[in-house]
């Protein structure tokens, strides 16, 4: 059967592991309930002086013009055949320069108006003055801020150069020239009833304000399959967005109304230009007639009797016919070859030829797109260059189309006349005068005819003008929602909840992560397992240097459980000699002094007789237990006089202690290693093994001096003293080395100062250990 990949007890380390992890930052709970006290603090305050937004939608239905004209159209759209409106040029229209450059001009949005407070700024759209700008819309080239103060003596405004005006509310037409605009009270209002209230209006580039509202606004299809558009603005005044929604959607249908009345104009402009020409054509031809029928004494002519004049008839009538279309064909050929400037041609003047017809339609959709390209851009303009092209080959397509329609007309004119004259045949005996008159009244009736016909063509045209159906249909005006978009209390709390939580749990980690020092014994045994962690040490911020004989505090009880711990460490007897422990530690200020002095006191307190000697013979500190002179009579004297009696060197600690007795350091040596290096360290512990159970050496710091490793040899336990928030975990290395070369013998680590720094599993101060003084 395979291995599960995890154990129980891997499972079981995992979540301790994890526990551990969060027990470590449950610690440092004040600092997650400030941080998240301060971050709801600057939530509310957020909230409360935040500009609030609101959201303004409107929803229009642009109108397909080709489905209301053709209802072919409507019907295959019904069918499925789709819309021929195309959504995103309605919305680069509805988002063009032209149309909301004439939307700001209308509101006057250039002239932002504020209510200023002690510490937000708010934007209002009708304050109770109204400004009058005196200046060109493109002359702004920054904007220009003025604080507005109204009270009793009337009006104050302050310009950015801290320059003062006062102008006479009694006289508004009265202006002041410095000023680039003018101002008065709405509805004759009091300006002392505003006192206390001031305000800011800020007068911006047009340009610059016709851009950003651009790219405020937001225009999208409701679906892919809707002709609905639906805009949206954000601002923090309702009535504001409303106004520009509603004024944006008018000038758009202004717009679009005015471009299908513009073919109507042309079309009008035209047919009363050709009406001056035929007026004085038929008075001419009228002329001629009265004046031929006066020389010729001729009253009026009778129509031709019988069924033989009515095939001459019906040939007259279809000359005339083909003459009427000739002439219209000849004056739209005339209108389109002196035509310089690509404007409109007159459409539906009665050619009966639907191509011809259709081309001339195409060709003013092409002559309205030029137009409106034309006010934005340069004459170089790639699109511009590209529509004349398209315009200049549609003149000539409806000139060649002209060209053979009017040869078609002429062929069969020709035709007609042949018949005509055969008709004529049977007329030749009418006199020659006849004929002639016939000539004259046939041409009155042509140009009565095309008269006639240029008079309804331009009452449709006039009723086209001024029924024209509007371009959109509003579904919606500016409508706002009550409920801001921002600032959202749900967002901005959950926000300063998240921040709140994140912040100090940021910091904590970064501190962790960038912590060296050692702060419990778990960090010891991560390092190393083959030296044992014998005791753990608590801070406390008031500490004891010096315990009691019954004393029942915790910081005794780590004592005598070290000293528990480190019998375990002496299993070898010594033949009823006393067991020599060495307490020493990487560098100086880690407490080995303190750990030394306590533990005999633990050891004593066990009715064990305990020599505690004081091997810093450098920076002797255990003489300020005792607060007694650093040269008193101690090791260093014995040291360098052998033959004095070691008993000498050796004083009681006092009637509460009376099994424990002290070696001090004695005067400071200026060669200590040649002091340890002598016969007489090795005879003074050997003396001392005889008489005591217990001997504890409180030695110099192991990295920093040699003399600790001379006397290493004589210890039968060595203890290696941390302190937790001072130690560095890279001295771990040189205490491992230390072991793993036998320079210390039977070496443990004790943790000092556990919960300096809030370690793990205690809550203590710390204040006290090796001395950092110089």
């Amino acid at each position: 059967m395979r291995e599960a990949p995890y154990s129980v007890e891997h499972l079981e380390e995992e979540s301790f592991q994890i526990k551990e992890i969060i027990q470590r930052y449950l610690r440092f709970w004040p600092w997650f309930i400030l941080a998240l006290i301060i971050s709801i603090g600057l939530g509310i305050t957020y909230m409360r002086y935040a500009p609030i937004t609101y959201s303004s939608t409107a929803k229009i239905k642009i109108i397909d013009e080709s489905q209301e004209m053709d209802i072919a159209s409507s019907a295959l759209s019904l069918l499925g055949g789709g819309s021929k409106i195309n959504l995103e040029n309605e919305i680069e229209i509805l988002k063009s320069y032209r149309i909301l450059s004439q939307v700001v001009k209308e509101l006057n949005l250039d002239v932002s108006h504020y209510v200023v407070g002690n510490v937000k700024t708010t934007q209002i759209w009708a304050p109770p003055f109204q400004i009058t700008k005196r200046i060109e819309a493109d002359s702004l080239q920054a904007p220009k801020p003025y604080t507005i103060i109204l009270n009793e003596e009337g009006i104050k405004i302050t310009d950015a150069n801290e320059k003062t005006f006062t102008p006479n509310i009694s006289e508004p037409e009265h202006l002041i020239d410095s000023l680039p605009f003018g101002i008065r009270m709405v509805g004759g209002a009091d300006p002392s009833f505003y006192k206390g209230i001031t305000y800011k209006v800020v007068l911006s580039p047009l340009k610059s304000t016709v851009i950003q509202l651009a790219n405020d606004l937001q225009i999208q299809a409701t679906n892919k399959n809707s002709e609905i558009l639906s805009l949206a603005l954000e601002g923090v005044s309702m009535e504001r967005n409303e106004a520009i929604l509603n004024t944006l959607i008018e000038k758009f249908n202004h717009d679009g109304v005015l471009d299908r009345q513009l073919v109507s104009q042309r079309t009008l402009n035209f047919i009363d230009e050709r009406f001056l020409y035929l007026s004085q054509e038929l008075d001419s031809i009228e002329g001629g007639k009265e004046s031929f029928k006066r020389s010729n004494s001729l009253s009026y002519i009778e129509a031709d009797a019988g069924m033989s004049l009515q095939r001459k008839s019906e040939t007259e009538e279809e000359v005339i016919k083909l003459e009427n279309q000739i002439s219209i064909s000849e004056i739209l050929k005339e209108t389109v070859i002196n035509q310089n400037d690509y404007s409109l041609l007159p459409a539906n003047i009665g050619i009966e030829n639907a191509s011809l017809n259709n081309l001339v339609v195409g060709y003013n959709e092409v002559s309205l797109e030029r137009e409106k390209l034309l006010p934005t851009v340069g004459s170089n303009h790639p699109t511009l260059q590209n529509l004349n092209a398209q315009l200049e080959r549609a003149k000539v397509n409806i000139i060649k189309s002209v060209n053979i329609y009017g040869t078609q007309l002429k062929n069969t004119l020709q035709q007609l006349k042949r018949e005509e004259s055969r008709a004529g045949s049977v007329f030749s005996r009418l006199p020659e005068k006849e004929k002639m008159l016939r000539s004259i009244e046939r041409q009155q009736s042509i140009k009565e005819n095309l008269f006639l016909l240029l008079l309804q063509k331009r009452e449709e045209a006039a009723i086209s003008y001024a029924v024209t159906a509007p371009t959109v249909k509003v579904v919606d005006y500016g409508l706002t929602n009550d409920i801001p978009v921002s600032p959202k209390k749900t967002v901005v709390f959950a926000l300063s909840l998240l921040a709140g939580m994140f912040l100090p749990f940021a910091v904590l980690y970064i501190r962790f992560t960038l912590d060296t020092k050692i702060r419990e014994r778990a960090d010891i045994e991560k390092v190393t397992t083959d030296i044992p962690v014998v005791g753990e040490i608590p801070f406390f911020k008031d500490v004891k240097k010096k315990l009691e004989l019954n004393d029942r505090s915790i910081l005794a009880e780590s004592f005598r459980i070290l000293s528990a711990n480190v019998d375990y460490l002496l299993t070898e007897k010594n033949n009823g000699m006393g067991q020599l422990i060495m307490v020493t530690s990487s560098v100086k200020g880690e407490g080995k002094t303190l750990v030394a002095h306590n533990l005999s006191l633990a050891y004593a307190s066990l009715n064990k007789k305990v020599l505690l000697i004081g091997a810093d013979l450098r920076n002797p500190q255990l003489h300020n237990f005792y607060n007694i002179s650093v040269n008193h009579k101690g090791l260093s004297d014995y040291l360098n006089d052998p033959g004095m009696n070691w008993k000498d060197c050796v004083v009681d600690s006092g009637s509460d202690n009376p099994t424990l007795q002290i070696c001090f350091g004695g005067s400071i040596h200026p060669n200590t290693p040649q002091l340890f290096s002598s016969s007489g360290f090795e005879k003074f512990i050997t003396a001392a093994k005889k008489e005591f159970d217990y001997i504890i050496l409180d030695t110099a710091p192991t990295m920093l001096v040699s003399d600790t490793l001379l006397i290493s040899k004589f210890a039968d336990a060595t203890l290696f003293v941390t302190r937790a928030g001072l130690t560095d975990k890279r001295l771990l290395d040189f205490s491992k080395n230390l072991h793993k070369t036998k320079k210390l013998k039977n070496m443990a680590y004790v943790v000092n100062g556990v919960g300096n720094g809030k370690a793990k599993g205690y809550n203590y101060g710390y204040g006290y250990g090796y001395g950092s003084e110089k």
